[in-house]
């Protein structure tokens, strides 16, 4: 008999886990079917999927900060202390929603951008969504370092075997930034599951545990293991200036990452939120202006590099260096608007993003080139890629009615209220940003057809314009219905907010059904 409470135990299990098993089964069918079917299975285990987690939506208690739907098993030696814990609030939540419905548009990509070794491809791509969603609902330190590094080994071969003509070099830096960043942050880890041990008598990697004895510690080292930790997320987000292996991996990234892209960026920007400033809320507070500053020079810095660029992708690149700077000031103004607007931020990134991607990714396919000097005038022989380029581009400058305005205008109000003079240069980037958008778009869509071929495109596939389509609709909705999300988030990011803000140890418990469940010691 059907029982949403027995799911609501095992959801969260159910979306981590499902996705690998669906990677395997793509990976062993025969030999002999035609590559159109395993596309279709890959497609149709994302779709369930996606199905999974509406269940986490319709259960979800938006009154309540604790994390819901909760789970725990032994995972070591009990005596170790290290479970395997998962749980989401209001902050995870959005973020899980997103990975699983943006993998249902990457796999629509695979029908015409996957053409050689397909099955490896798409289970990459499957056990890549297992490892976001992991990391997204972890709430043991191991765990979620296991599947954070475990997210870095289908995107190295993604773009290493998948990816352009410098893809091995764009890979290795790739590779290297990741595991640098990732060892700072476990020592880290390393050293806080032995002060749990000497403050409070048992090893813990629980981090409900480790919010508990982490403000107890000396204030220079909470300093020194805050900066550890921020570093790690720094260079995944990225924060200016260790942004450099982002053009690169964008240029030679195969489609379907590039889509996926806008979920992996936001990993760190949550764990920045997650495991560093909540852990750490007074060494945060000491270093919040000066990570703001660097997050208000990479949004000037990349809006201006990104006008200069001739390559579609570089403009990507540097444009989302841009945008995730708006969402590092929105983390670190220590404001609710301002963590309202960073989260409302990260959605909104990540569709516009890949609607954009889509876009340039289909010119590529048909000219062989991301030069934009290449194109021109296509608005007369693809109407409908324009109509979508044009909707993709609103989105991206943040036009009033699409989901971009609102999260940019609770950013700076909200930054206002606590920097007012950073907010005031943040604000430049609301005016630098659109110019080299527009920009991009004249370039391609209008003037002259200057070169023959651009007459002879053909038109979008049935696949882009269900993905643009859904996308634009997207784009629209999180303008007109910010409510229903933001209603979602409001008791989570009010409790982290008055952590950041008052600088307290944060407080949550787990909870499944409504019922508080004892923590594991």
């Amino acid at each position: 008999m059907f029982n949403a409470n027995n799911i609501s135990g095992h959801i969260l299990t159910l979306l981590i886990f499902f996705p690998i098993l669906a990677a395997f089964f793509v990976l062993f069918l025969p030999d002999k079917k035609q590559t159109c079917f395993y596309k279709q299975v890959a497609l149709g285990a994302a779709l369930i999927e996606f199905v999974f987690s509406l269940h986490l939506i319709c259960h979800f208690v938006s009154e309540s900060s604790y994390f819901q739907f909760s789970q725990f098993k032994h995972w070591l030696p009990e005596g170790t202390g290290i479970h395997y814990i998962v749980g989401v609030d209001g902050f995870s939540l959005i973020l899980v929603l997103l990975t699983t419905s943006l993998t249902v548009i990457s796999m629509l990509s695979a029908y015409r951008t996957v053409k050689t070794n397909v099955r490896g491809f798409l289970a990459l791509l499957l056990i890549l969504e297992s490892a976001i969603v992991g990391s997204l609902v972890s709430l043991d330190v191991l765990l979620f370092y296991f599947f954070w590094e475990i997210s870095l080994i289908p995107v190295y071969f993604m773009i290493g075997v998948w990816g352009g003509k410098n893809r091995i070099y764009a890979t290795v830096k790739f590779f290297v930034y990741g595991v640098i960043g990732s060892l700072f942050m476990l020592v880290a880890f390393i050293y806080l599951y032995h002060m749990c041990f000497v403050i409070s008598g048992h090893y813990s990697s629980h981090l409900l545990d480790l919010y508990a004895i982490s403000t107890q510690l000396p204030f220079s080292t909470q300093c020194w293991l805050f900066l550890a930790i921020a570093f790690a997320f720094a260079i995944k987000v990225p924060v200016f200036p260790f942004y450099t292996w982002l053009p690169d991996t964008y240029e030679q990234a195969p489609a379907i990452y590039t889509l996926m892209s806008g979920v992996i960026l936001k990993i760190a920007a949550y764990g920045l939120v997650r495991f560093a400033i909540c852990l750490f809320p007074q060494a945060a507070a000491q270093f919040a202006t000066p990570i703001l500053i660097l997050a208000v020079i990479g949004i000037l810095y990349g809006a201006l590099i990104a006008w200069r660029q001739k390559n579609a992708r570089r403009i990507m690149a540097f444009s989302s260096l841009s945008h995730l700077g708006f969402i590092i000031v929105g983390i670190f103004a220590f404001n609710l608007f301002a963590l309202q607007g960073a989260l409302y931020q990260m959605v909104n990134h990540a569709v516009t993003a890949a609607s954009l991607f889509i876009l340039i990714n289909f010119l590529n396919e048909n000219r062989g080139t991301f030069d934009i000097d290449k194109f021109g005038g296509l608005a007369k022989v693809l109407p409908w890629f324009a109509f979508f380029f044009v909707i993709a581009a609103m989105g991206s400058v943040a036009l009033p009615s699409t989901g971009s305005f609102v999260g940019e205008w609770l950013i700076l109000i909200g930054t206002f209220q606590t920097h007012p003079v950073l907010a005031s240069a943040a604000t430049l980037g609301v005016i630098t940003g659109p110019s080299y958008v527009l920009w991009m778009t004249f370039k391609i869509l209008f003037g002259p057809i200057t070169q023959h071929e651009n007459a002879r495109i053909s038109p979008l596939g049935k696949a882009e314009v269900v993905q643009l389509i859904c996308l634009s609709a997207a784009i629209f909705a999180l303008g007109f219905a910010s409510p229903l999300v933001l209603n979602q988030t409001q008791a989570t990011l009010s409790r982290i907010s008055e952590t950041m803000t008052h600088q307290i140890p944060y407080i949550s418990s787990l909870t499944l059904n409504g019922i508080e469940i004892e923590k594991v010691k």
